[in-house]
């Protein structure tokens, strides 16, 4: 292949020469370079006809299943994020003094899309997860893409990548934003550079248990966040300090931990990945989000449902003590969707609580599900097809 500089040596020694075959070599050379460099801008992806992608979908689980496309744009401090175009899935080069690796100026979301069983695409509420992602940006100091551009950028990846929706009822395609401060700095500060990337994954259940009821360990040890921290944003930090505990108590046989506030150890704040909510009669309780606890989209649905089906709704501090009395827990959230709670550990007793057919947490469940799937209609303008 000829290179860029090749070709610009060889058109201005055509004008120093004079030669008309020089001249036309050179002419030639430029214009197959602009040309190649135009295809590569302007030439869109080739999708596979395939309706689904070489795919176990009897056996998925929560790991990564890379799609075949990705979306990227980038912008400086100073600038406007502008559209991004979709490349192969692949690796992404960065500065060893990119601010995201260097000091955790990170945002990522989660979102998934849905087969319906007329072959409909689905998303879920996309709008409230690009919202997050601008409060979450404002507090890391960070620019952030508009709400019509992280919209399109999923809409895009779900259609670059629909092979690897998984047939109706066998898993979502799962959609991974990222915002990171891509630029290079030594000194503490925002980043110059940031990325807005997108991939995606076709997903199972989030936890092994699949749907069986979880058995959760309340920690005392370790908090997730501390008052006038970042717990309420979706910061990429957040996440690695909670793998010791959560490493610990999956060593000893439990789903997931659930963690305490940071100043009394008394409240409960949320579990590793997900919301929390306790049901008892008809109230149903979840901690309020007050700047350490991550408001979820799923947990934002679940409420309004919830209120839908006539259940008072409390968002407010709870007391761990009020497990002991709870007739249900549960847990909500993109990956984990509305998962029962079996059991909790607490101080060395285990508490067991309501589960099954008949529950609040499978009435709440089949309803977000089913408005998520097409099989219910949305009331709400929750949804929204991509074609």
């Amino acid at each position: 292949m000829i290179q860029k500089g090749a070709c610009l040596r060889s058109l201005f020694q055509s004008f120093q020469t004079g030669s008309s075959l020089s001249k036309l070599g050179a002419y030639y050379c430029y214009a197959s370079q602009v040309a190649s460099r135009l295809e590569q801008v302007e030439k869109p992806s080739v999708y596979s006809d395939d309706e689904y992608a070489d795919v176990d979908w009897d056996n998925l689980g929560f790991k990564i299943m890379p799609a075949d496309y990705m979306y990227t744009t980038r912008c400086s401090k100073d600038e406007n994020f502008e559209q991004g175009q979709l490349s192969p899935y692949g690796n992404i080069e960065l500065s060893p003094s990119a601010g995201a690796l260097n000091y955790g100026q990170g945002l990522y979301e989660g979102t998934k899309a849905y087969r319906t069983e007329d072959g409909r695409f689905l998303l879920f509420r996309p709008d409230q997860n690009a919202m997050r992602m601008k409060m979450g940006a404002e507090r890391m100091c960070m620019p952030s893409p508009s709400i019509d551009q992280f919209v399109y950028a999923v809409k895009q990846i779900t259609l670059a990548n629909k092979r690897w929706i998984p047939p109706p009822g066998k898993g979502t395609l799962y959609i991974r934003p990222l915002l990171m401060g891509s630029g290079p700095i030594l000194g503490l500060g925002p980043a110059p550079e940031y990325t807005f990337l997108v991939y995606a994954s076709s997903v199972g259940n989030y936890f092994k248990e699949g749907s069986a009821p979880l058995n959760l360990f309340v920690e005392e040890e370790f908090v997730r966040a501390t008052p006038g921290g970042a717990g309420g944003v979706k910061t990429s930090g957040n996440y690695a300090p909670v793998l010791k505990a959560l490493m610990r108590a999956k060593n000893r046989g439990f789903s997931d931990v659930l963690y305490l506030d940071a100043v009394k150890r008394k409240n409960l704040e949320e579990v590793s990945s997900c919301n929390i909510f306790i049901v008892k009669g008809n109230v149903i309780s979840t901690p309020a989000a007050n700047g350490t606890i991550l408001e979820g989209i799923t947990r934002k649905s679940v409420v309004e449902i919830a209120r839908d089906h006539g259940y008072q709704v409390e968002e407010r501090v709870i007391p761990v003590d009020e497990l002991i009395d709870a007739d249900e827990v549960f847990c909500t959230g993109t990956a984990v969707v509305v998962a029962p709670v079996g059991t909790v550990t607490y101080q060395n007793r285990r508490f067991e609580f309501t589960t099954g057919a008949h529950s609040v947490c499978q009435e709440l469940y089949s309803t977000l599900v089913g408005i998520q799937t097409g099989v219910i209609e949305d009331k709400k303008g929750w949804t929204i097809e991509v074609n």
